[in-house]
């Protein structure tokens, strides 16, 4: 008792046993066995055993049944070759044929205009300014106190795309407009400008002003909106339907909708896809398990981006469980007409018309190598905590030879002793400096876009992205000016508590990433983790560097390009390659100007300054 009642010898014992373990789980290499326990951890969750089987959390939706009547899928395309011509005659979006269209079908119809200045021009259209109507038709609910709404969306986009979804969006309201067992309002949105006019709309919905963007009041409102689909048929002969989940900064809708939607494909004898891939049954071979795997891997790089990959992902931010269902023509031995398709909504809109409340008893974190099964948060977080634990293991190591007294020496240093502790600004300066160059590379692209077309042959979309690139390679010069700034070299103390604060810095900037996207959070962890835990100012440094540039965050995006591409079997040389590098970056910072994505703005103030720490370190004199 008096030995463990002394502070002294208790601290010493504490630290003689944090000692010995550490060594223990170094000589086994704990750093290897987490690091590949945690890839091989997550790549077994694609394997069909590991996973869970879907199904209906939601009584409304389970327990009862309807009867799907919609017979009306040849109106429906007869009307999308009139709304083409009407179209094609005005050279955008025909607002008043579809106001009178709407108000034939005895719907309450409303237009909105809306505008939005953007940064720079979209790659695609090379616009600065966008301007648009949204007309949307609310159908009242006969037999409701009306404080309820569900929505039904297509986009009326360029060209002969999306025609056929207007279309039934149409013959699905006039079908509707007949029946009386309706207990939610149900509105029929047609937005121009795809994203940006669903943003418009939401905004004027709700009554917010988050983006900047410039709109007229909406003239009608509904209730509370409680679900949303969107409907996007870009072919005239569609084989089967995909479900598309991706939502604004990973966000994902409720899990029930997923199974409703493949619930109905399955009475329907609709043949349904999610990532573009059909379902396999043949599991237990190296076929079927990589087929799964390839499902599970797109969803996650889909989910990383942060961006939304249907009008859905925009009513997620407003807690809206919502999914974009498109029409493909990829299996040439499979044929759906459009009263399927009616049909297939008809259902899916009369279920969500049974809730008595938001969708909440099932899963909002999860990740799906098919549409049978799924991965909930429960299961695939481990993969991700095993990856982290390096980095905890690492700064466990460095505060406990930071705190270890230094042995006695022949000049008279003795036991005991605790080792000089570095000055404040050795670790201070790196920490600013690469804050600092994160601001830059974060504001100056959108901001010296002028000033770099005037100096250079580029377009501004061109200078926006050569600018950042050229930020973030300047980010490389950091060490150097960093020394220049601290009077004397740097101790062998002062890179061991500069990167203790990196280790720690980065394993709670990845654990709060995982928590709002998990996707983003994992790959950040794949690339970063091993670079942190290994360098040091004593490993060879053109090797070392080498590999810190190869692991850093901007060629981890390079290899999700070529990855995304390989997963979709749509393979790219390298100069394509680059090109759709350059095109995402450029993507990225528009999302986040126009919708607020939050995946460059967290790569540009945080992840790249936390590397830049360990790119200090390893040129620490």
């Amino acid at each position: 008792m008096g030995l463990l009642s002394d502070p002294n010898r208790r601290k010493a014992i504490t630290t003689a046993r944090i000692l010995i373990l550490n060594m223990i789980l170094v000589l086994h290499g704990d750093s290897v066995v987490c690091y590949l326990a945690g890839i091989a951890w997550f790549m077994g969750l694609a394997f069909e055993p590991f996973t869970l089987r879907t199904y209906m959390s939601e009584n409304a939706m389970g327990s009862t049944m309807v009867e799907e009547r919609f017979p009306s899928g040849e109106r429906a395309l007869a009307t999308a070759r009139e709304f083409a011509a009407h179209k094609k005659k005005v050279g955008g979006m025909p607002v008043d044929w579809l106001v009178k269209t709407m108000r034939a079908q005895g719907l309450e119809v409303f237009t909105q205009s809306f505008s939005r200045n953007l940064p720079f021009p979209d790659e695609s259209k090379e616009r600065f300014v966008v301007r648009g109507t949204n007309v949307y038709g609310i159908l009242r609910a006969p037999r409701a106190p009306r404080t309820e709404a569900l929505v039904l969306s297509a986009p009326c986009s360029p060209g002969n795309s999306n025609n056929q979804a207007v279309g039934l969006l149409l013959g699905l309201a006039q079908y509707f407009r007949s029946q009386i067992y309706w207990a939610k309002d149900i509105i029929f949105l047609v937005n121009e400008h795809d994203l940006i006019g669903v943003q418009a709309w939401l905004e004027g919905y709700h009554h917010t002003n988050i983006t900047g963007m410039g709109y007229t009041p909406l003239q009608g409102r509904a209730g509370s909106i409680q679900a949303a689909l969107s409907l996007e048929l870009n072919s005239d002969v569609v084989t089967s339907l995909d479900l598309v989940l991706e939502g604004l900064n990973g966000q994902l809708p409720n899990l029930d909708l997923a199974n409703l939607f493949h619930a109905f494909c399955q009475k329907l004898g609709i043949l349904c896809t999610i990532q573009g891939k059909l379902q396999r049954s043949d599991w237990d071979t190296v076929e079927g398990y990589t087929h799964s795997a390839q499902t599970m891997l797109l969803m996650v790089l889909k989910q990383a981006s942060g961006r939304p990959w249907g009008e859905h992902g925009l009513f997620l931010r407003y807690h809206i469980e919502a999914a974009s269902i498109r029409g493909v023509n990829s299996f040439r031995q499979y044929k759906t007409d459009a009263t399927s398709i009616g049909r297939l909504f008809e259902g899916m809109v009369r279920k969500l018309n049974n809730l008595l409340e938001r969708l909440h008893q099932s899963y909002f974190f999860y990740l799906m190598p098919s549409l049978t099964r799924f991965v909930s948060i429960g299961y695939y977080m481990p993969a991700f905590g095993l990856l982290t634990t390096i980095l905890l293991l690492r700064a466990l190591d460095l505060w406990v030879h930071l705190g270890t007294p230094t042995p006695v020496t022949e000049d008279g240093v003795g036991e005991g002793e605790s080792p000089s502790s570095p000055g404040l600004l050795s670790v201070l300066t790196p920490v600013v400096i690469s804050h600092l160059t994160g601001v830059a590379l974060y504001t100056l692209p959108v901001l010296s876009q002028e000033m770099a077309v005037e100096h250079f042959p580029v377009s501004e979309t061109e200078a926006v992205v050569l600018t950042a690139i050229a930020i973030y390679t300047a980010g490389l010069a950091l060490p150097h000016n960093t020394h220049r700034l601290i009077s004397g070299e740097g101790t062998e103390q002062g890179w061991r508590v500069l990167k203790l604060v990196a280790l720690l810095y980065l394993a709670v900037l990845l654990g709060c990433t995982a928590l709002i996207n998990f996707s983003l959070g994992f790959i950040l962890a794949v690339t970063l983790v091993p670079a942190a835990a290994c360098v040091t100012p004593h490993v060879p440094k053109a090797l070392s560097a080498v590999a810190m540039v190869l692991l850093s965050p901007g060629c981890t995006i390079l290899y999700c390009v070529f990855l995304f591409q390989e997963l979709q079997e749509v393979p790219v040389s390298l100069a394509e390659g680059w090109m759709l590098f350059l095109s995402v970056i450029s993507q990225g910072i528009l999302d986040h100007a126009l919708y607020g994505s939050l995946v460059y703005p967290l790569l540009a103030l945080l992840v790249y300054p936390c590397w830049l720490l360990f790119w200090n370190i390893l040129f620490w004199k």
